[in-house]
C-alpha cells in the first residue's frame, strides 16, 4: 500500500503538481508547475520500463608472480577493484551516505522531500540535485550498459526524462536488491578521480591501504570527491586549488555526520585536526610499467600479454579478448619464478650490457607443465627510444632496439622471427632418425665436406645443383655414431643422417615438440618443400629461446610436449577459478626415443650418457662441471657468427639462451662464452636446492639395435 501510494505522488511529480504535495502551493511560482515536468503525464510513466539490468563495471585484471604475493603488473582500463560491503570501513559507509543522501535508509529509491527541496532551490537560483544513492547509481550502471555512443549520451544527459526514468528505475531496484546491496555497489562503482574508480582504488590511490582500514579524516575526504572528481583532488599537487577545495567539502561531510549522529561535534573536531597523509599512489597500468624494473619481468609480461590475445578461451579475436583482460577484473598468478628470474637476469647483465647492440636472451621452461619460470635480456622494457643508439643496419632508419626497447625479443611475436638456432636442430633430426628405427650406434663416415642429395642455388658442389656442406673444423672428419657426432656436432655427418630419416620426418618432429616457423620462407618450406629442406638439420630456421627450451623439456619429460604457458592460475573477479592457462600436454614423441635423445645430448654439455658412449665428444664441456646436476643439452652456431645458442637441461628445468643482432641479423659478432655461461650459471642457480635426478637409460634396442 506504501509503495503504491509513493508511486502515484511520483506520477503527480511528472504531472507538475508534487508542490501540491510537499509545500503550499503559493509557496512555488507558476513556473515551477510548468515546464519540462509537466510534460510526462501518468500514462507517459507507467509506460516508462523498469526492468532494471546492468553489466558488470570494468574491473583491474591484476598479474602476480608464482609465489601469488608480489604484483607484477596492472591491466586496466579504469581503475578498479569491487569489495564486498563488508570489506569496507562503517565510517566509509555512513560517510558517504551522509554526505550524498541522508535519507538513504529511509526512502524507496526516490527522496520526495529532496525534490521539492531542490525544486525550491533551483526556482531562487540555487543549483541542488535531489538524486538519491540509488539513482545516481542507476545512472552509472546505465552509463557502464549502453551498447552504443547514443545510449551513452541518452544515459548521461541532463534532461527531465532521463531524470524520471531514473526515477522509476530506482523504485524498481529497491524492490530487487537490499540497502546495504545497494550501498555496496554505488561504492564499487562511484568515480573519485585521480584516477581511481571505486572505493578500493580510491582507498589505495589516496592512501595506499584497504578500504576496511579508512578512518574518518580519510572516510569523510573522499565521500566529498564523488561530487566533482575533477574538481576536488586533493592529490593534484599542480593545482593546490583542488586541494583546498576537497577539504572544503570534507567539512560539508563531517557537518552532516554530526548532524546524522554518525560522529559527535568532538569527532569531528579531532578529525580535522588530523594530518592528512596523502600518497599519491596513482597505478600505472601495462607491461611498461612493471614494478621492480630491475629485474626486466616486463618482458615476461609483455609475452603474458601476447599469449591472453591468442587464447580463445578468453573472447572470440584479440579485441574481445584485450577488452576482458583491461576491464575483467582477473587474478592471474603467472609462473614467474622470482628466485630464478633474478638469477637469470643478473646472469645476463654481467656477461653483457644493454647498451651493447646484440642482445643475449635467456628462457627457463619447466618439463611436465610447460610453465615459463623466467625470461630475460640485456635490454629494458620500455617506450622511450628517445635516447637509443642508431640502427647498426645502415639500411634502415631510426633509432635501434638498445638499450629501450618493447619488441618481443625472447618470445618472438609482431615482426619478430626469432634467431638461427644453429646445430641445436640437429636433435630433431636425431629424433626423427631414431623413429625409423636407426639405433644410436648408426655409424656414417664424415668427410670434411658432403655432396648431398639436396639441390639448392647456393653452396654449391662445383658443377653441380647439390647442396655441399662442410664442418666447422677439420678434426670433425671420421666416422661417427650419433653420441659422438651429436656430442662434436659434425655437419657432414647429420646430413646424410637426415637423408635417410628424410628431412620432412625431421620438420614434423620439430613441430610436434612445439617449434613455430614465424618467418614466411619458413612456412613455406616446412609446408611445402620439407622432403627438400636438407639444410634444416643444421638450424637455419628462425626460432626463439621460449620455442627452444619447450621443444627440450618435452625430452626430459619423456616424450610429452607441454605448451609453453605463462600463467599457473586465474581466477576471475568473483575468485572463481577458470580453466584457461592449465598446462596443455600430449605425447609427442615414445619415452624411449625421447630417452635416447637425451642419452647422446649429454656428450656435448660434458656429461657422461647412461650407456657411457660420448668418448669424450663435446662442444661446451663446462656446462656439466657448472650446473653440478645430471644435465643434457646442445651448442648451436651459425657459419659466421650471427648467432650463438646453447640449451641445457635438467630433468627439473630447461633453459635455453641465444645472442644475436635483433637490427641487423647479418651482425657476426654473437659471442658464444656468453650464451654458454649465462645459460649454465643460471641453470645451476635455478637447480639450487633441488635433488639431482638423473636421467632414466633408453633401452639397449634403441641404442644399438637389434
Amino acid at each position: 500500500m506504501r509503495e503504491r501510494t509513493l508511486r502515484k505522488m511520483l506520477t503527480l511529480l511528472g504531472c507538475g503538481v508534487i508542490a501540491g504535495l510537499v509545500v503550499a502551493a503559493a509557496a512555488l511560482p507558476a513556473a515551477a508547475m510548468t515546464g519540462a515536468l509537466t510534460t510526462a503525464g501518468v500514462d507517459a510513466f507507467d509506460n516508462l520500463p523498469s526492468d532494471f539490468t546492468s553489466v558488470p563495471s570494468p574491473q583491474s585484471s591484476f598479474v602476480y608472480a608464482a609465489d601469488g604475493k608480489t604484483l607484477l603488473a596492472m591491466l586496466y582500463d579504469e581503475n578498479r577493484r569491487d569489495v564486498p560491503l563488508s570489506e569496507v570501513a562503517p565510517v566509509m559507509q555512513q560517510a558517504i551516505v551522509a554526505s550524498e543522501d541522508t535519507r538513504f535508509f529511509q526512502h524507496n529509491g526516490v527522496d520526495l522531500k529532496g525534490v521539492a527541496r531542490a525544486l525550491v532551490a533551483n526556482n531562487g537560483g540555487e543549483s541542488q540535485g535531489a538524486s538519491t544513492l540509488t539513482m545516481q547509481y542507476v545512472r552509472q550502471s546505465a552509463i557502464y550498459s549502453a551498447k552504443s555512443p547514443e545510449d551513452v549520451v541518452a544515459a548521461s544527459e541532463k534532461t527531465k526524462t532521463r531524470k524520471i526514468r531514473e526515477m522509476k528505475l530506482a523504485m524498481a531496484l529497491e524492490e530487487k536488491l537490499t540497502k546495504q546491496q545497494i550501498l555496496e555497489r554505488y561504492l564499487n562503482i562511484a568515480p573519485f578521480g585521480h584516477g581511481a574508480w571505486g572505493i578500493y582504488a580510491a582507498s589505495h590511490v589516496y592512501f595506499g591501504k584497504d578500504p576496511k582500514d579508512l578512518t574518518l579524516p580519510e572516510a569523510a575526504l573522499l565521500a566529498g570527491l564523488v561530487q566533482a572528481p575533477s574538481e576536488y583532488d586533493p592529490a593534484d599537487a599542480a593545482h593546490p586549488e583542488k586541494r583546498e577545495a576537497a577539504l572544503k567539502r570534507r567539512e560539508h561531510v563531517f557537518a552532516q555526520m554530526v548532524r546524522a549522529r554518525n560522529v559527535t561535534p568532538q569527532q569531528a573536531d579531532e578529525a580535522r585536526k588530523t594530518p592528512l597523509k596523502i600518497t599519491d599512489q596513482r597505478p600505472s597500468q601495462g607491461c611498461v610499467s612493471v614494478p621492480y624494473p630491475a629485474l626486466g619481468a616486463g618482458f615476461f609480461c609483455d609475452y603474458l600479454y601476447r599469449w591472453w590475445l591468442e587464447e580463445p578461451a578468453f573472447g572470440a579475436d584479440a579485441f574481445e579478448r584485450e577488452n576482458r583482460l583491461r576491464s575483467g577484473g582477473y587474478t592471474i598468478i603467472s609462473s614467474l619464478d622470482m628466485g630464478i628470474q633474478q638469477a637469470m637476469k643478473r646472469n645476463v647483465d654481467e656477461k653483457i650490457k644493454n647498451t651493447d647492440r646484440r642482445a643475449l636472451m635467456l628462457t627457463a621452461v619447466e618439463p611436465g607443465t610447460g610453465r615459463v619460470l623466467a625470461m630475460a635480456t640485456n635490454r629494458n622494457f620500455s617506450l622511450d627510444v628517445s635516447g637509443n643508439a642508431p640502427n647498426p643496419d645502415k639500411a634502415k632508419q631510426g633509432p635501434g632496439t638498445f638499450p629501450n626497447t618493447t619488441n618481443p625479443l625472447v618470445s618472438g611475436g609482431g615482426e619478430v622471427h626469432g634467431y638461427q638456432a644453429g646445430s641445436t636442430f640437429k636433435m630433431f633430426t636425431m629424433l626423427a632418425a631414431l623413429e625409423k628405427g636407426m639405433p644410436l650406434n648408426t655409424s656414417i663416415d664424415a668427410p670434411a665436406t658432403y655432396k648431398s642429395k639436396y639441390i639448392t642455388d647456393s653452396t654449391n658442389c662445383p658443377g653441380t645443383h647439390n647442396w655441399c656442406p662442410s664442418n666447422a673444423s677439420k678434426s670433425e672428419q671420421g666416422r661417427f655414431d650419433m653420441w659422438t657426432g651429436f656430442g662434436k656436432s659434425v655437419n657432414t655427418f647429420f646430413v646424410p643422417l637426415e637423408e635417410r630419416a628424410g628431412a620432412d620426418r625431421a620438420v614434423d618432429v620439430a613441430t610436434r615438440l612445439g617449434i613455430k616457423f614465424r618467418a614466411e620462407n619458413d612456412q613455406k618450406m616446412a609446408t611445402q618443400g620439407a622432403d627438400q629442406w636438407g639444410a634444416f638439420t643444421l638450424g637455419v630456421s628462425a626460432t626463439t629461446p621460449v620455442d627452444l627450451a619447450g621443444a627440450y623439456a618435452t625430452l626430459a619429460n619423456d616424450g610429452v610436449h607441454c605448451r609453453p604457458t605463462p600463467v599457473v592460475e586465474i581466477r576471475d573477479s568473483k575468485g572463481k577459478k577458470i580453466d584457461a592457462g592449465k598446462p596443455q600436454c600430449a605425447k609427442a614423441i615414445d619415452p624411449d626415443v625421447a630417452r635416447a635423445g637425451i642419452d647422446a645430448a649429454r656428450c656435448p654439455v660434458g656429461d657422461r650418457g647412461g650407456l657411457g658412449q660420448c668418448r669424450g665428444a663435446s662442444t661446451a664441456s663446462g656446462v656439466s662441471a657448472t650446473v653440478g646436476k645430471p644435465v643434457f643439452g646442445k651448442t648451436g652456431t651459425t657459419d659466421t657468427n650471427e648467432s650463438a645458442t646453447l640449451v641445457a637441461s635438467t630433468r627439473q628445468i630447461t633453459i635455453a639462451g641465444m645472442e644475436a643482432d635483433p637490427d641487423w641479423p647479418a651482425d657476426p659478432s654473437a659471442d658464444h662464452n656468453h650464451v654458454d655461461a649465462s645459460v649454465a650459471e643460471t641453470l645451476r642457480d635455478a637447480m639450487a636446492g633441488r635433488p639431482a635426478e638423473d636421467f632414466p637409460t633408453p633401452s639397449r634396442r634403441i641404442a644399438f639395435g637389434k
